[in-house]
């Protein structure tokens, strides 16, 4: 007889359970850490998500709807270029026929001429646009030797309303031949005399004259097809407005009149290039007499030129850099740098030693601390660094972002910030030195309770997010964000920077890159004058025609009363009927202090 096996014993089942509970609770463990992961992302991915819903209202909001004329503007230039087609085509068959009827009539062959390229520049006489004449006179000989005729010119100009054509009449003298008095020289880098055609001279000096014409004066760009006033009104267009140039040739070809983005373009770069010796000589002003300087700066792209890796061709474009610097209520500067580096933020403050607000950056970190940024030698500064302004919009704005994510914190944050800026703006209408003293009694204790608040906040633990990224950035710009206190002159933010940087961010959706490096600071240039002459209640575009026919005939070493600062002083010194001439002589009036000096004495 088989016997049973025994059942096991009580031991055995109970280890067992234990095992297969473990087992499970291991499992339970796995499953829960990544349930915890998964929590983790979806709540990044969320906070994702209402940042973007959010910025993308924003945007929506800030868009103007112009599709419906953008359209029709298209529309109509196509309509605008298919006749122009249908006239060139009408024409080069009007000209075959005539070709075909001479040789039929025994002409030399019936072969089709090709035809001529036209070069130089337009003849703008043929053209129906408004005339307006500058006649110019010899005042040397103005009433001693007989005036005959005038030698005309024509330049492309500007008025409100639409292009015109500027007519030089330069007065043309007849002069004894036997006269020993020589005409008078003309001023340096003006045109030499010039005569009429040579059968008019030949006639001439067979009756013992000769004929002088009138020497041109001095401009800004010599023999220039546009005037100061057309310049003017093209750079004001893309530098104030944002349109790009394809767009002013499109609006120019619609008017029935046709002027080419290329010249545009060179004309951009040469005239922000000139003009750039005025920024210059504000920039070294500012340097030395500013109390504060607040910057900023924005990414834009440049085309690069021919590689030689790539067979000559152009490769992708490059990332550069547009710094702007508003000094007080004086200047503003736009200043392009290739890379967004510690050594060009040093470079371009050298010698500063005021108070400087910018955004926290660290590309700052250097200047900031008066040591040489890296991969630059050491060098030995005697002037003390320049001292740091913090931003409080940039501190509220680590804030905003975590409340949009649903954060308390972030909400917490915004709320005390906000009490800040409410108890300072109370404050704005008092002189500096009353300011700092309300503000040690009333913006004061809410600043403290602030970075209290913070200091207990980053004692608890927190995962890495838009929480303790605004936490960390008002842990670390604590001493500048304080620095505001210590004067009431500063202000709390760096808003104005960021305004004055906003037409480079916005236009650069519209003409997309600039062509170079050179042509980058030349728009540089531009930038500040249009921005400065917005800050002192200038009109830009009459500053620029004004300061593009008066540079050629002021000293270098004055260029400082040309900037928008300085202009309305230097302009009322200057004689309205001369300035009101885009050509002609011009009496430069001494400096102000010589008058100054004079009219005391």
């Amino acid at each position: 007889m088989v016997q049973s096996a025994q059942p096991r014993s009580e031991t055995d089942r109970i280890r067992a359970l234990e095992g297969s509970l473990a087992a499970t609770t291991e499992r339970l463990r796995d499953a829960e850490l990544s349930l915890e992961r998964v929590r983790k992302a979806y709540q990044n991915a969320i906070e994702q998500l209402h940042l973007l819903r959010h910025r993308i209202f924003v945007a929506s909001a800030e868009r103007r709807q112009d599709d419906g004329a953008q359209l029709a503007f298209d529309s109509m230039f196509e309509q605008v270029r298919k006749l122009s087609e249908q006239m060139d085509a009408a024409a080069a068959e009007a000209t075959d026929e005539e070709t075909s009827e001479a040789a039929e009539c025994g002409g030399e062959t019936g072969n089709k001429p090709k035809p001529k390229r036209k070069r130089g520049r337009r003849n703008l006489e043929e053209s129906d646009l408004p005339v307006e004449r500058i006649e110019l006179t010899d005042p040397a000989r103005e009433g001693t030797d007989e005036r005959i005729s005038f030698e005309e010119s024509s330049r492309l100009g500007y008025r409100r309303g639409g292009p015109i054509r500027v007519v030089i009449a330069r007065a043309i003298y007849k002069v004894e031949a036997t006269d020993p008095a020589p005409t008078p020289a003309p001023e340096p880098g003006a045109e030499p005399v010039v005569y009429t055609e040579p059968g008019a001279v030949a006639n001439a000096v067979a009756l013992g004259v000769r004929l002088v014409t009138t020497a041109l004066p001095k401009e800004l760009f010599r023999r220039s097809f546009l005037a100061p006033s057309m310049i003017a009104h093209l750079l004001v267009s893309k530098y104030l407005l944002g349109v790009p140039f394809y767009r002013v040739e499109q609006a120019w070809a619609l008017q029935g009149f046709s002027l080419d983005r290329g010249t545009m373009c060179r004309y951009a770069e040469d005239t922000g290039a000139t003009l750039g010796a005025i920024v210059e000589a504000a920039r070294k002003d500012a340097l030395i007499n500013t109390f504060c300087l607040s910057t900023d700066a924005t990414g834009v792209r440049v085309q690069p030129g021919p590689l030689m890796d790539r067979g000559g061709k152009p490769g992708p474009c490059r990332k550069g850099h547009f710094f702007v610097t508003l000094a007080d209520r004086d200047h503003v500067f736009f200043e392009f740098q290739a890379r967004h580096t510690s050594a060009a933020v040093c470079e371009m403050f050298r010698g500063f030693t005021g108070y400087i607000q910018a955004d926290g950056h660290t590309v700052y970190d250097a200047l900031f601390a008066g040591r040489s940024p890296p991969g630059v030698p050491i060098t030995l500064v005697e002037e003390p660094p320049p001292t740091e302004v913090g931003c409080w919009s940039h501190c509220r704005r680590g804030f905003w972002e975590a409340a949009v994510c649903k954060h308390p914190l972030g909400v917490e944050g915004l709320r005390r910030i906000d009490a800040i800026f409410a108890a300072d703006r109370a404050l704005a209408d008092l002189p500096p030195a009353r300011r700092k003293t309300r503000r040690d009694v009333l913006v004061r204790p809410h600043v403290d309770a602030f970075f209290a608040w913070v200091d207990a906040q980053l004692t608890v633990p927190r995962v890495r997010g838009y929480e303790s990224s605004a936490l960390g950035y008002a842990r670390n710009q604590a001493t500048a964000l304080k620095r505001f206190l210590e004067d009431g002159r500063l202000k709390l933010d760096n808003n104005g920077a960021e305004r004055a940087i906003r037409p480079v961010a916005s236009a650069r959706k519209s003409w997309l890159f600039f062509g170079s490096d050179d042509h980058a600071e030349a728009a540089a240039n531009l930038f500040s004058l249009v921005a400065s002459c917005k800050l002192h209640g200038l009109d830009p575009e009459a500053y620029l025609r004004d300061v593009i026919r008066v540079m050629a005939h002021w000293p270098r070493d004055r260029y400082l009363e040309l900037s928008p600062l300085h202009w309305r002083s230097a302009r009322g010194r200057l004689l309205p009927d001369e300035l009101a001439r885009e050509y002609g002589p011009l009496t430069v009036p001494a400096p102000r202090e010589a008058e100054d000096k004079a009219a005391s004495g």
